[in-house]
């Protein structure tokens, strides 16, 4: 499903703009930043942003990041200013991380619409992996039917079982960059599959996600069927829900990419400007974060 939008994506940042007028919700997820300085990683400037659980995972909105603009609905992702050296940057950070990965795979999470899709081939791209979409996966294992008929015919439970299958020929591969879908997060047991990698949650406010699926219609997205009203209604409506059920598990990821962040660190005003390149750049910076913290974690003290 998220082949289908292969343009502009947004990402990294705790947020969440429950609210369509972008109000701070109560309680939200905030991370303390952690920097714990390796020898063998000592220039790289990376640090680990560890969430705070609460009990309401809701996340408040900067005001000083929009979640989109009154021109830009439902060009989410579609838009963006990109940097003159991005791709190069890209490719460097990807000749940072890839010594540390030891050929581990790498998994992306997220919401419906979140681009996963699309950062990860550009991932995939620069490291030299190779890039599957689990939906893809499943569709030509069910002789090309769609996942939304799949869900028609066979119900979401069917649909969940082929999706463990999937992720667990996945995990016993190296070098590969898979892009799951949004409710493979809801099962333990992937989790396990994808703790053979590194998972990355493509953390993106549910009203630019609203917008942009609102924008491309909700025909490939099965849980957004049956609702009536406006498509930007509907689609917010049920992401709201969808987040509540699954806010929770995609804290589980070894690293966040936050969109409004991004934006925040770009000086961009509204998170719809960001390119799936500044989102994959981003994405990077994470991983070595994380892989920082694990390699600390495995030297002794004394050796620091």
């Amino acid at each position: 499903m998220e082949a289908a939008i292969t343009q502009r994506i947004q990402y990294p940042s705790w947020v969440d703009c429950r609210k369509v007028e972008c109000k701070p919700q109560r309680g939200s997820l905030r991370y303390s930043q952690q920097v714990k300085v390796d020898r063998r990683f000592r220039g790289l400037s990376l640090a680990r942003l560890q969430p705070e659980r609460r009990n309401d995972q809701r996340r408040a909105v900067s005001p000083a990041v929009s979640c989109s603009d009154n021109n830009s609905s439902g060009a989410l992702l579609e838009t963006g200013s990109v940097y003159p050296f991005d791709e190069d940057i890209l490719k460097r950070k990807a000749e940072e991380v890839k010594p540390y990965l030891n050929g581990r795979s790498m998994y992306l999470v997220g919401m419906m619409g979140s681009g996963k899709t699309t950062v990860g081939k550009l991932m995939s791209k620069v490291l030299g992996y190779t890039f599957f979409d689990c939906d893809t996966l499943i569709e030509q294992a069910m002789n090309g039917t769609s996942v939304a008929e799949i869900f028609v015919h066979h119900g979401e439970n069917f649909f969940r079982g082929k999706e463990t299958d999937a992720l667990k020929k996945l995990s016993s591969r190296y070098q590969v960059v898979v892009s799951t879908g949004g409710g493979a997060v809801i099962r333990p047991i992937n989790w396990k599959y994808m703790h053979k990698g590194i998972s990355i949650w493509l953390d993106v406010p549910l009203e630019a996600l609203a917008h942009r699926i609102a924008a491309v219609g909700t025909d490939s997205r099965p849980l957004l069927h049956d609702e009536s009203g406006d498509a930007y209604s509907v689609a917010f409506k049920r992401l709201s829900a969808i987040w509540d059920e699954r806010g929770e598990a995609y804290t589980n990821a070894n690293a966040r990419v936050s969109l409004e962040n991004i934006a925040a660190k770009r000086g961009y005003k509204n998170v719809s400007d960001l390119t799936p390149t500044e989102i994959a750049i981003e994405a990077f910076e994470q991983v070595l974060s994380f892989l920082e913290k694990e390699e600390t974690m495995e030297i002794p003290d004394g050796d620091l």
